[in-house]
């Protein structure tokens, strides 16, 4: 297969529109996934191809959205710069874990997780409205590092609702929503760049579709975190449990299928 092959106009045309949507979702809590995967599915590559082509994308997506956050303040440089390598390094094992055993028999603790998380949010009325964040002691420390860590190797190893659990562990250290969401994203891109450049090496990337993917995904996450910004967390919670429901319903689908297939 050419990898360097450019997809014929209308799927072109198909790529930049899902790019767009997705990256506009993805810039601020995760999940652009949903919508890229079975688009890049359609192009007729294979599974592994998806999968390799959709982290370039993604890749350019959280560059574009840690980028922005930056400029806007939101972000905690000390903290996320301390973490940054711990989710590069994770997400590299992870990724190359998923080649010597199956990710599958993660599905069931994923729902469980997600389940957890969307409850724990809605139950919590004003969580992330302000952001309420201090120094952190060394438990806590030695808990976000671990944290980091293992949510870096589980995007690598399998990926659904990465964002979610990222943003949910910001939001746990006190960050409003859109703080909480711009330090996630950062720590995002620590991983899809570790894992893009294990598919790299292993041929698993497609550049003439992930290009035109990724150039959409940059202008969708520009505007998406702008909109994030603006709004604030009035805007980001709502998005938030939407997309964490719909990461939660496309998991137990997938159970569901697996089992009567």
């Amino acid at each position: 297969m050419d990898i360097f092959q450019l997809p014929n106009l209308d799927m072109l045309l198909f790529l930049v529109a899902v790019g767009f949507v997705a990256a506009f979702i993805d810039s601020v809590v995760g999940g652009g996934g949903l919508i890229a995967l079975p688009a890049l599915l359609l192009t007729g590559l294979s599974p592994t191809m998806v999968l390799g082509t959709n982290k370039l994308g993604g890749t350019l997506s959280s560059l574009t959205s840690t980028v922005s956050f930056l400029f806007s303040g939101k972000i905690n440089l000390k903290l996320v710069l301390a973490l940054f390598p711990l989710s590069f390094i994770g997400s590299g094992l992870g990724a190359y874990a998923v080649k010597q055993m199956p990710s599958e028999f993660l599905k069931p603790l994923v729902v469980v997780l997600l389940v957890v998380v969307t409850i724990y949010t809605l139950l919590k009325k004003n969580w992330g409205k302000e952001s309420r964040y201090t120094v952190m002691t060394g438990w806590k420390k030695t808990i976000v590092a671990l944290l980091s860590f293992a949510i870096g190797f589980y995007d690598g190893f399998f990926g659904p609702g990465t964002g979610s659990f990222l943003l949910f562990m910001f939001l746990f250290l006190g960050f409003d929503f859109v703080g909480a969401s711009a330090n996630a994203k950062v720590l995002n891109f620590a991983s899809n760049v570790s894992s893009l450049l294990m598919f790299f090496l292993l041929g698993s990337v497609h550049i003439g579709y992930g290009l035109p993917l990724g150039i959409a995904m940059i202008v969708g996450a520009l505007i998406g975190t702008q909109v994030a910004i603006r709004k604030g967390s009035r805007y980001v919670k709502p998005l938030f449990i939407v997309v964490t429901l719909l990461l939660v319903g496309k998991q137990i689908y997938d159970l569901l299928h697996t089992a009567l297939a």
